[in-house]
Parts: C-alpha cells; sequence; structure tokens
C-alpha cells in the first residue's frame, strides 16, 4: 500500500492538488472520494474539471447520485453514492464506473461491491474551517508512478 499525505491550507490548494492528479490518471480509471461532510470532496472533483477547461459551477450530485461531463475529454462521471446507503445499488452506475471516462466516487462506502480493485482513493480530513488533510492512498499498487510524482517537489 503506498501513501501520500499532505495539508491544504485552502480550497484553491485542493484544487491545484487535483489539477495535478487528474493529468496522470487514464480513461477507466476509478478515484474514490472519502471524508465526511464538508470536507472538501466536491472541491476535489471541481479542481479536475476545472483543470480540463471545464468554467461552470461544480456541485455534487448528491440528489441525482450521477453528473456526466461529456464536454472534457476525458469524461468525468461523478458519483455521490450517499444516497444509496440502504439501498438497491443496482441501477446502473457499474456502466459509469467501468466507463469510457474517469470516474470519481464519493461515498463510495455505500457502492462497495461495484468498486473495482483498481482504484485510488483520496481521503479528506477537516482540520479547520480552510485547512484539510488529503491522503492519497493506492491500496493494491496501480498508482505507484502517480504517487511518486506527487512526492517528488
Amino acid at each position: 500500500m503506498l501513501k501520500y499525505k499532505i495539508i491544504s491550507k485552502n480550497a484553491e490548494e485542493t484544487r491545484l492538488l487535483a489539477s495535478k492528479i487528474i493529468k496522470m490518471l487514464k480513461v477507466g480509471d476509478v478515484v474514490l472520494l472519502t471524508g465526511d461532510l464538508g470536507a472538501g470532496k466536491t472541491t476535489f472533483v471541481s479542481g479536475a474539471l476545472e483543470s480540463l477547461g471545464y468554467k461552470d459551477h461544480v456541485i455534487s450530485p448528491t440528489f441525482n447520485i450521477l453528473k456526466c461531463y461529456f464536454e472534457v475529454k476525458p469524461i468525468i462521471y461523478h458519483i455521490d453514492a450517499y444516497r444509496l446507503e440502504d439501498q438497491n445499488i443496482d441501477i446502473g452506475l457499474e456502466e459509469y464506473i467501468e466507463g469510457n471516462g474517469i470516474c470519481f466516487v464519493e461515498w463510495p462506502v455505500f457502492i462497495k461491491p461495484l468498486i473495482p480493485n483498481k482504484h485510488l482513493e483520496i481521503s479528506l480530513k477537516r482540520i479547520s474551517d480552510n485547512e484539510r488533510e488529503i491522503e492519497i492512498i493506492d491500496e493494491n499498487g496501480f498508482y505507484k508512478d502517480l504517487i511518486e510524482s506527487l512526492e517528488v517537489k
């Protein structure tokens, strides 16, 4: 297991980290975003999308579960599984998780059976109103180069 930890002093630093990471991901990659409500998961996705040229405001797809961003390349799928706790998860999400884009999944614990072995986890923990501890976790060794590139300053 490989880990990289950083302290983000504000939302802009969180978005900047996301912009670095998205450039190292490929179609088919799955990024799990974990952390409490308000930890910065959607801010992270926003940073990734901004770096791909997306101009609109990004909100979490909490109520509609999935948001697809076809206007950027690679395509980004953003899943928020928060409302799927104790629900039937057989609603076709695997088509997007295994799809032709990069998939970000907030609250992956609620759709655990759908999560592939190859995934990158980004854990966000709130330290203060602005600061976040961000840990990038490569559980199975698929993202070694990505982790190592973040460690090089």
